[in-house]
């Protein structure tokens, strides 16, 4: 099975470059199922329904998040009806919204989950402890296993790579919104990456403009940043996974530059 895995999706910029290219993405690399991060596809922060339809309908398939993904409140009621969009699994059990996907796709079992970290983000409960119940509720038959660690400190990512290798296929990192170069299979067959990168403008800083960003560093006085709207890339990763085993055969990063 191929897998499509595409980081932090900011803002316009960054959804009509993956709008205008996920078909040939999905063809060139024979893709059988589609993930992306969307906390930060609307204006930067969060979604709204109106973009999650339209991201669904174009061929994504399962839609993770982060510690953005209530910064908009329509969000609370969609993603109460929309199990293909989750919410971090280690927010407090009352927290709206699914904490993994499970399904089929070509008939075998695929789940998606979703963790936020702890080191320099807010409160959340223990993602170690979160990911083992979770991997613990799923069937034997539910072979494919996609693990999205959004998180600030590469450690803590690591550390979770390490910790499910061997029992999911994937474990990649979002939040960031710099791409890591240490893509490789684990020693018990999980693909891993640090950070898959941010599909969005790269003119400013992580998907923001320069101006607002730099203001916040130098004075007290600002405002909500906007998304930058230059140099647009693409980023993710495609993992080839086998179906009977559910180990990892390769991972291959993607960097693409597009031009509208």
């Amino acid at each position: 099975m191929k897998l499509l895995l595409i980081g932090d999706v900011v803002g316009k910029p960054g959804r009509a470059a993956l709008l205008d290219r996920l078909q040939d993405l999905k063809e060139q690399h024979a893709i059988d199922f589609t993930v992306m991060n969307a906390e930060n596809v609307a204006g930067g922060f969060s979604i709204t329904a109106a973009i999650a339809d339209l991201l669904f309908s174009s061929g994504i398939d399962v839609m993770t998040s982060g510690n953005h993904i209530f910064d908009k409140q329509e969000v609370i009621e969609y993603i109460q009806k929309q199990p293909r969009l989750l919410r971090p699994a280690n927010y407090p059990p009352q927290t709206p919204g699914n904490t993994m996907w499970t399904g089929k796709v070509n008939g075998v079992g695929v789940a998606v989950f979703n963790l936020l970290g702890r080191i320099f983000m807010q409160p959340a409960d223990d993602p170690f402890r979160v990911a083992n119940e979770l991997l613990s509720s799923l069937a034997d038959d539910v072979k494919v296993r996609i693990v999205d660690m959004h998180a600030e400190a590469t450690s803590e990512k690591a550390a979770m790579g390490w910790h499910l290798d061997g029992r999911v296929s994937a474990v990649y990192g979002t939040h960031t919104h710099v791409q890591t170069a240490d893509e490789r299979i684990l020693h018990e067959g999980t693909a891993y990456i640090t950070d898959l990168g941010m599909t969005g403008s790269y003119g400013g800083v992580i998907g923001m403009k320069k101006g607002d960003i730099i203001n916040r560093f130098m004075s007290p006085i600002h405002r909500k940043p906007d998304h930058s709207k230059s140099e647009v890339r693409i980023c993710g990763a495609v993992v080839d996974v086998d179906e009977e085993t559910g180990r990892a055969r390769s991972i291959e990063r993607l960097n693409l530059s597009h031009t509208s």
